[in-house]
């Protein structure tokens, strides 16, 4: 019988039956085989395959590895022209360069190329993912081939292959253990593997004959023969390559631009179009002009207005912004890969986070123990009433531990010792030499014994003893029995921490054990991820914790950590008798999941992206590469795979999630900046074509087309300032809010547009300007007039608006940088010394200083009014305004699914305190009830305004 057996007659020297000790249980990740791949997997251990069999199987199967998917790179870069933006831009340019306007095509063109450029170097993730994960793929691999133990390469394995694995090895393919020794012998022993990287479990795990070693995991201790069973992308890494690979979807932000895009694309075409039938045949310039003329010019005329109105600046603004956000975040030690991971981020409403190396340090760590009574026996647990020192028993343990053993938890012990005992700690070198004692015999761990052994001699006495240390139902058996211990390691058990027993003999022939405690180890916490998780919902997110680990190491991790100890077993993901939906509230509600392989954590994400969050994934492993990249933010902690690396956004080179808080909070304020320029912009737009388009119609009134290129080019470049402006940090996840923003532009660019008018009709017929320049000079330098304040009013008064855009509340309320001001106010100076002044070469008639200062002071009122519309309309928006304006389908079920849970909600609220109160009076009538039965003698007193009980 091993020594872990429990036998059930066994009594205590009291003669009581010893408490059961409970035993934690590794569940290893399932992996089935075909029932033909199962018939090729009996290969002669001793012979292996013959090179017939390998060609055989190689041509059925592959090679190991990972294939290579290569995207043409010239197809790659051209597909960045595409969007509805760019395709305007294209056409525009096109025409520009159709009517030899060089300036404006050479505009458009270096537009178009900037963007593309950014967009090709910074985003070209995937291949990059899938090179890593092959760089994990062993190189080399020691084979029996035709009867001889050979060194082949780990890409010619297939299934059958008879594999060598030794410590230190990287298994180079799934294969499942023989318990077969590398030159043939029978052993009952195990092998240790690392397989942190791919399944996220803080500790080596122990497997033996029949048990699966997966490609890419690491041999800790042991040596054993191993048949292969799968190869390349059938592999456990291979799966999670696959998964990465088919990871294409469109990045939330582009989706965001894509739809402003869309819109403005629309409103400019729709208008643009009936401008230039307006002005061919409706209210031509020259109605007398052949026909080919009033075409010509007026596609020329409709192309100034459209190049005006386009955002052209949009698509480099944003990019600017995120650039000069992500040098900003690499000062805190996060690196951004991929730009628009930047905006995603600040919108992010749920972070997933790996446990194993992220929220925890990923190295076994000394936890607070069990320590028994000195002179403590089977019957008598109290002994002498002095318990042992924690220094004690590491002390004790350090007397049993192998020197320069690489075992993990060899090495948490030593390292515990070192550090907490004072003789330890002392030493000048740090060595096995311990002061004051000398360890005269030793005895390593075997799987048989399953503990160490030190015989040790006490300098200052003489006197000697046996320590030992190991599995704590071997220690417990070794000592007699010892409930109190064994109730220690059930504990442990149950809140997933590893147990070990030492004892050490009290009697001068070394044969009587006496219970010194019992070690807990744990990997703990990093000391800021408690901190981190709480700043974290502090400004709105949830954080998920997601682990290869065992469920009950998860519970206590989420303890430790301050969140709630709801972490479900990841096979609830798979569950075919509830609905999907179902699953989403699964995964909405709970605080982690345990047990879970690379297809879990891409199925976490998934299911709540369905749901519409915005999610983070944070990892280190092979195994987080896929959710890294199927998240709309992933994030490759310090000390990451090159896999977790490639597939993510962005790279924190700090250790722990720290830095994440310091990226929200600067993610949070360039998403201001952005959402600031695009209501601003989209504004302006539709106040440009709405003014234009009218007042062409209706009065054939429109500026030179000098004029409307200034316009669009000086406050588009002014604009690009905003970068850097004084940003106000939301305390929950941004959003777009696309029906708000639009709205709002819309409501904006029509007031614009009767300001505008405002001044146009006050020029025109208070002040006697006309429209249209006369055949005399004077009536040319008149309409030159109206023209120029035109310009001067439609330059500033939008670009001013965007002093209040830049902020959801009022634009006192967070004062913009001096660099932002003097780069908007800077703009419009120059626009107004140039219209009070006139410059002949912009076609800008001189107005004169009243009108100059008039109007920029009339603009500077105009944006703090526009400014009060936009908070009333920002403050009163709710989803059922975004219903009624904008009526879908999906929103409506959206509404009656929100208005029906509030109301199960508010019953159940009501339910609750209901309950509450019957249970609150209930305990008030058991406790006078019993203070009723327990009391003596007692009187009731009644005065004129109180009662009161009082008991003898």
């Amino acid at each position: 019988m091993h020594p872990e057996t429990h036998d059930d007659h066994a009594v205590n020297a009291d003669g009581k039956k010893p408490l059961k000790m409970q035993e934690a249980v590794h569940v290893e990740v399932a992996d089935d085989i075909p029932a033909e791949l199962e018939a090729l997997l009996h290969t002669e251990p001793l012979h292996g395959l013959t090179d017939a069999e390998v060609t055989q199987r190689t041509e059925q199967f592959g090679l190991n590895e990972i294939p290579e998917h290569k995207t043409n790179p010239l197809l790659k870069f051209l597909s960045y022209f595409t969007g509805p933006i760019s395709y305007l831009l294209e056409i525009a340019c096109i025409l520009s360069g159709v009517f030899k306007d060089w300036i404006d095509f050479g505009i458009l063109l270096a537009v178009l190329i900037i963007n593309a450029c950014i967009g090709f170097f910074e985003e070209a993730r995937a291949e990059s993912a899938l090179d890593a994960l092959k760089n994990t793929l062993a190189l080399k691999s020691r084979c029996w081939r035709n009867g001889k133990l050979v060194e082949v390469d780990s890409n010619t394995l297939v299934p059958g292959d008879i594999i060598a694995l030794r410590l230190g090895d990287i298994i180079p393919a799934d294969c499942r253990l023989l318990g077969v020794g590398v030159t043939g012998e029978i052993t009952e022993g195990t092998l240790q593997i690392d397989q942190a990287a791919l399944t996220g479990e803080s500790l080596p795990v122990n497997k033996g004959k029949g048990a699966t070693a997966y490609s890419s995991a690491i041999v800790k201790q042991g040596q054993m023969l191993a048949v292969v069973t799968k190869t390349g992308i059938n592999t456990y890494i291979g799966r999670a390559a696959n998964l990465i690979s088919i990871t294409t979807e469109e990045g939330h932000f582009q989706k965001i631009i894509n739809s402003i895009g869309n819109f403005l694309v629309i409103i400019t075409c729709v208008m643009a179009v009936a401008l230039f039938f307006v002005r061919v045949w409706g209210v031509p310039e020259k109605p007398n002009a052949p026909l080919g003329d009033r075409v010509r010019h007026s596609l020329l005329e409709v192309l100034v207005l459209t190049v005006a109105a386009i955002p052209v600046g949009l698509p480099t603004i944003m990019s600017v912004t995120m650039a000069v956000g992500a040098s900003q975040l690499a000062k805190k030690q996060v690196i951004v890969k991929r730009l628009t991971a930047i905006e995603e981020l600040a919108s992010v409403s749920i972070l997933c986070s790996d446990k194993t190396g992220t929220l925890t340090l990923n190295q076994l760590s000394f936890d607070v123990p069990y320590l028994s009574n000195k002179g403590n026996t089977t019957t008598n647990f109290e002994g002498t009433g002095v318990p042992y020192t924690e220094q004690d028993l590491l002390l004790t343990s350090f007397f049993a531990s192998e020197p320069g053993a690489q075992d993990a938890i060899e090495s948490a012990i030593r390292g515990a010792a070192q550090e907490r005992v004072t003789v330890l700690k002392e030493r000048v070198e740090q060595d096995h030499h311990i002061p004051g004692y000398k360890v005269n015999n030793f005895i390593p761990f075997n799987p048989t014994s399953k503990y160490t052994e030190a015989t040790v001699t006490d300098l200052s006495t003489g006197k000697q003893f046996r320590c030992i240390k190991g599995a704590p139902q071997v220690i417990v058996r070794m000592v007699g029995g010892h409930d109190q211990a064994t109730k220690a390691v059930n504990d442990f058990a149950l809140r997933g921490l590893r147990a070990l027993g030492v004892a050490i003999t009290v009697d001068e022939a070394m044969t009587k054990f006496e219970m010194v405690g019992m070690i807990s180890l744990l990997d703990p916490p990093r000391p800021d991820s408690a901190h981190t998780i709480q700043e974290c919902q502090k400004l709105g997110i949830s954080v998920k914790m997601i682990t290869g680990d065992q469920q009950i190491i998860g519970k206590e991790v989420a303890h430790r950590l301050g969140m709630h100890r709801t972490i479900l077993d990841a096979s609830k993901l798979i569950d075919d008798s509830i609905d999907e939906e179902a699953l989403i509230d699964r995964c909405v509600k709970c605080d982690g999941f345990a047990q879970v392989i690379p297809e879990h954590k891409y199925k976490v994400v998934e299911l709540l992206q369905k749901r519409g969050y915005l999610v983070g994934m944070t990892g280190d492993g092979v195994n987080d590469a896929p959710a890294l990249k199927k998240a709309n933010v992933g994030i490759a902690v310090e000390g990451c795979t090159d896999a977790a690396r490639s597939a993510a956004d962005i790279v924190l080179l700090a250790a722990g999630l720290s830095t994440i808080v310091d990226g929200v909070k600067t993610s949070r304020a360039i998403f201001q900046r952005m959402r600031s320029y695009a209501l601003y912009r989209i504004a302006s737009t539709i106040h440009f074509l709405l003014f234009f388009f009218i007042s062409i119609c209706a009065f054939g009134f429109s500026l030179p087309p000098i004029l409307i290129i200034m316009i669009a080019v000086l406050n588009d470049a002014a604009t690009l300032v905003i970068s850097v402006d004084n940003a106000q940090i939301s305390q929950r996840p941004d959003k777009w809010r696309l029906g708000q923003l639009l709205t709002l532009s819309a409501i904006l660019g029509v007031l614009l547009m009767i300001i505008s008018f405002a001044h146009f009709f006050v020029a025109k017929d208070a002040f006697g300007l006309t429209t249209l320049p006369e055949k005399d000079n004077e009536g040319v330098e008149n309409a030159g007039k109206l023209q120029t304040i035109m310009y001067l009013q439609i330059s500033s008064c939008p670009h001013f608006v965007i002093f209040s855009t830049r902020l959801p509340g009022y634009f006192y309320e967070n004062a913009p940088s001096w660099v932002f001001i003097l780069a908007v106010a800077g703009t419009q100076v120059f626009a107004m010394f140039m219209s009070i002044y006139g410059v002949k070469v912009f076609e800008a008639t001189a107005i004169g200083w009243g009108w100059g200062v008039s109007v920029l002071a009339i603009s500077t009122v105009m944006f703090m009014l526009l400014d009060i519309v936009k908070v009333a309309i920002i403050r009163s928006w709710s989803f059922e305004l975004t219903v009624k304006l904008y009526p879908t389908k999906s929103r409506k079920a959206l509404l009656e699914e929100r208005v029906a849970k509030r109301i199960v909600k508010e019953r159940a609220l009501a339910n609750i305190a209901k309950c509450r109160k019957v249970l609150y009076m209930t305990m008030g009538l058991v406790a006078w009830r019993r203070t009723y039965e327990n009391g003596g003698k007692r009187k009731l007193l009644v005065g004129n305004s109180s009662s009161t009980i009082v008991i003898n």
